[in-house]
């Protein structure tokens, strides 16, 4: 059990921490000195990513469940 319990905590400070540096540079994105981008396509970035934080926290609450993974791609 203790090597199951060692296994989460390096593979979630690790996917955490990946987690977090990519959400920075997602910020970096906002940058308007070098990027172009308009408050629709902003807006579906943060739904993205908001719903796929939504998945995650009903998976923790219920480990049994199943969700499909969907990719990020900007509506046209």
């Amino acid at each position: 059990m203790k090597d199951k319990k060692n296994k989460f905590l390096e593979l979630a400070k690790q996917r955490v921490n990946k987690t977090i540096k990519s959400i920075q540079l997602i910020g970096n994105l906002s940058n308007k000195s070098h990027y172009s981008y308009s408050n629709e396509e902003v807006s579906q970035m943060m739904s993205a990513l908001d719903k796929e934080i939504r998945l995650v926290k009903e998976k923790f609450k219920n480990s049994k469940k199943n969700t499909k993974k969907d990719g990020f791609e900007f509506k046209r």
